[in-house]
């Protein structure tokens, strides 16, 4: 039962994005619902971004070092995205013994990005796209509205802008990747308080290796 589940979703999410082979990657989605994002067997963008202490490092080369879950989140500043972190700690043996690594990034500076590594418990390699180049590569970024940018700021929350100004956000997104960079499972939900459970990405990456 749970195997064809899990083919059953796969599908459904190849069905999802099955548009989005021909699109152009470089352009932000006007909202969260319109992102395209990478599919199964596309090759990941080669974009430089860098780890929590400032240094700069290619993603891709990250991913040839060991197969990755590519975790794209919102910032230490969402309670989803830490409780989604946080479950994944649940299942960090089970990946660590099937050889995988995970790299959770986020639109956030480094130096953020050093605080929550202050509170972070487990092999998780958080990794600054301040550039937008990994967002927009994998095709998940899109230009928060006005409003919700006026709330956030209410909120002391402070986007990261592109090249236009406009902030922008990723929609919470989860990769696995192979060692030659290429995509093996996808979960892309622009519904921002919708994340897959740690069960089913353990299902995804057992099955994959």
């Amino acid at each position: 039962m749970k195997t064809r589940y899990l083919s059953y979703f796969l599908l459904s999410l190849s069905l999802f994005t099955a548009t989005s082979w021909a699109l152009d990657r470089t352009q932000l989605a006007q909202s969260a619902d319109a992102v395209t994002p990478l599919l199964d067997g596309q090759s990941i963008p080669n974009v430089t971004v860098a780890l929590a202490d400032g240094s700069p490092v290619s993603l891709r080369g990250l991913a040839m070092q060991k197969p990755s879950i590519v975790l794209f989140y919102r910032g230490g500043w969402c309670p989803y995205c830490s409780r989604q972190l946080a479950g994944l700690k649940n299942i960090e043996s089970q990946l660590v013994e099937l050889g995988y690594q995970v790299l959770a990034v986020s639109p956030e500076s480094p130096a953020k990005l050093q605080e929550q590594k202050l509170q972070t418990e487990f092999a998780v390699t958080l990794i600054s796209d301040s550039a937008l180049s990994a967002i927009k590569g994998f095709g998940v970024g899109f230009k928060v509205d006005d409003e919700t940018v006026q709330k956030y700021t209410g909120f002391g929350i402070s986007l990261t802008k592109d090249e236009s100004g406009a902030s922008v956000l990723p929609a919470p997104s989860i990769f696995i990747i192979d060692t030659m960079g290429v995509v093996r499972f996808s979960y892309v939900n622009p519904d921002f308080k919708a994340r897959p459970s740690e069960q089913l990405i353990l299902a995804a990456a057992t099955a994959l290796k």
